[in-house]
């Protein structure tokens, strides 16, 4: 006898708007009686899955696994044929695009809340993702929001949870689910792109000289790092560390960047380890650092970029290069020299999805440490750190007498490019009023035009920066004509400089202000220019910036709360301010 089908009546909660990254809130607010209920029941209501596939996986956050019984229940009593779900709820971003595009999917359901804390008292979040293996438009998720607005009920199937531990196929009401193996299809995945077997011999014949260190922060990309890093490439298993994903990410913040990837930082300081990376949450961030050498993600797209032809997904050639708009310039200028087309688009990858889609992206990356191509369509944590082997891999096959490490990759792109030093300021948890103020600031200075031509100095370098533009930059989707406006203020410089300011919605409470600045320096400026320290070349342009938003008084704070700076610093570099 099949479970019966119940009707629970309900009301609409505030706020339940979702974004690009989904709907995220503290998990005791999705804990409250029908919340998470009506918001999946919103999501059903707004698409067609009636006799579909739906995928469901996520980071293994604090309350992930009573959602995954609550999607299997409203998802079965709304007419879902089949779950894939990720064995125990696990199933990295990457890895559930992946299955969805696999498996052909209507869709999937993903439980992150990205790279923000996990535990009782901290983040959790529901995501909807579409059939290309990406982030919901703008059109789905409004869709979404307007049915939490009005819903009156939601429909449930009485049947006994699953046992989301065992790999295999179970009937669960009317519906089938089939619990798979997190790691399997993203690993077949990564090994028809990059070249295994030449990153294996590299790493094996460099053991002792070349050593590689993981972090998973005690994310979602643990399993899949081990699968990857020992079994496939033969590593120790020494080379990963913090890689059991854990409700609560080990009290700590899977965020991998200078400040919160502090395990990773410490190891390979005082280990000395020539190769380190790390990923967040859910699996979609990287960071690449080694002894001495920090990558920012501008800078590792563009390499990636620049260094395409030696991975061999690319054998057939790039249709063309991307970056979100405060992502400094780098790959511009890979793409100028190369001749491939290219793009600035705004944060949010589902930017990038509808260029790869329509055949004409191939690499893209954001420099929240964000970084991927048009194998899925979300950016890849894993997928950048194994792009970076390889690109080490083939350097070092070309040069037989001397062992090349990131600094070498690094600095041979700036004699070629030349250098962007780049600098991102976040101040997260600000009060909302300060942050929206410091918006009007700019705003009014665009509307008046008083801050152009206008001349500013720095008072401990003495630099001179004048204003040539400032505006608000909007993009207009060249495939399918949509528009995106107030997507961050930009005030540009005479000299080539710029100064972006963004307010940020990916956390759970108050306001994230993001300030990105870019200084650019060509390769003729010569090696001792191009291998300055980042908070010294860039430091009379921050000075300048913080001065003319007022920054310091709208938010009511001196310091930011993360500091990530250009290529190349120490970890000693990343607080000078």
């Amino acid at each position: 006898m099949s479970p019966s089908i119940k009707e629970i009546s309900t009301k609409p909660f505030d706020g339940q708007k979702p974004g690009t990254s989904g709907l995220r809130k503290r998990v005791k607010v999705f804990q409250q009686e029908h919340y998470t209920e009506n918001f999946i029941q919103s999501i059903f209501d707004s698409i067609e899955a009636k006799g579909a596939t739906l995928v469901i996986g996520g980071d293994g956050r604090y309350f992930s696994p009573e959602t995954v019984q609550t999607i299997l229940k409203i998802g079965s009593a709304n007419g879902v044929a089949k779950f894939i779900v990720g064995k125990d709820a696990i199933l990295s971003t990457p890895a559930a695009s992946n299955v969805i595009r696999k498996y052909k999917a209507y869709g999937g359901i993903l439980l992150t809340a990205s790279h923000n804390p996990g535990g009782p008292d901290k983040d959790f979040g529901i995501k909807y993702n579409v059939s290309n293996g990406g982030p919901a438009p703008e059109n789905v998720t409004d869709k979404i929001y307007e049915k939490t607005k009005t819903i009156q009920s939601y429909k449930i199937i009485e049947a006994p949870p699953v046992d989301l531990s065992k790999i295999g196929e179970f009937s669960y009401g009317p519906s089938q689910v089939s619990i798979i193996d997190s790691v399997a299809d993203y690993v077949v995945l990564l090994e028809s792109i990059f070249d295994f077997p030449l990153i294996k011999s590299f790493l094996t014949s460099h053991s002792n000289d070349f050593r590689v260190l993981f972090d998973g922060l005690h994310g979602v990309t643990g399993p899949y790092a081990q699968a990857l890093f020992v079994d496939k490439l033969g590593l120790p298993k020494t080379s990963v560390q913090n890689c059991v994903p854990l409700p609560d990410f080990g009290g700590g913040h899977p965020d991998p960047n200078l400040t919160y990837a502090h395990t990773l930082v410490e190891a390979v300081e005082k280990n000395g380890i020539e190769f380190g990376a790390a990923s967040d949450g859910d699996g979609d961030r990287n960071m690449i650092y080694g002894k001495g050498a920090f990558v920012t993600p501008s800078d590792s797209v563009a390499i990636i970029a620049h260094w395409a032809d030696a991975i061999p997904y690319f054998k057939n050639g790039v249709k063309g290069l991307a970056r979100s708009m405060p992502t400094s310039k780098a790959i511009d200028l890979v793409a100028q020299k190369k001749g491939f087309e290219y793009f600035e688009v705004p944060t949010g990858w589902k930017f990038f999805g509808n260029l790869m889609d329509a055949g004409r992206l191939s690499i893209c990356g954001e420099e929240s440490f964000g970084t991927g191509s048009d194998h899925i369509r979300e950016k890849d944590g894993l997928w950048a750190v194994v792009a970076w082997l390889n690109i080490l891999a083939a350097a070092n096959r070309d040069s037989p007498n001397k062992l090349l490490g990131i600094n070498d990759i690094l600095h041979a792109h700036y004699e070629t490019y030349g250098r962007s030093f780049f600098s991102r300021y976040d101040y997260e948890e600000v009060p909302s009023t300060g942050a929206n103020a410091l918006v009007a600031h700019l705003n009014l200075a665009l509307d008046s035009k008083s801050l152009d031509n206008s001349t500013h100095t720095s008072a401990s370098t003495g630099q001179k920066f004048t204003v040539s533009n400032l505006y608000n930059f909007a993009y207009t989707d060249p495939i399918d004509k949509s528009v995106s406006k107030n997507q961050g203020q930009v005030i540009t410089f005479d000299d080539g400089s710029r100064v972006v300011f963004r307010l940020s919605g990916t956390g759970s409470e108050g306001a994230t202000v993001r300030m990105y600045v870019e200084r650019y320096v060509a390769p003729e400026a010569g090696a001792a220019e191009l291998k300055r320290e980042a908070a010294d070349g860039l430091k009379g342009l921050i000075e300048v910036a913080l001065e003319l938003s007022k920054l310091k008084d709208f938010l009511g704070v001196d310091k930011p709360t993360v500091i990530t700076v250009s290529s190349g610093c120490l970890p000693s570099e990343r607080s000078w301010y």
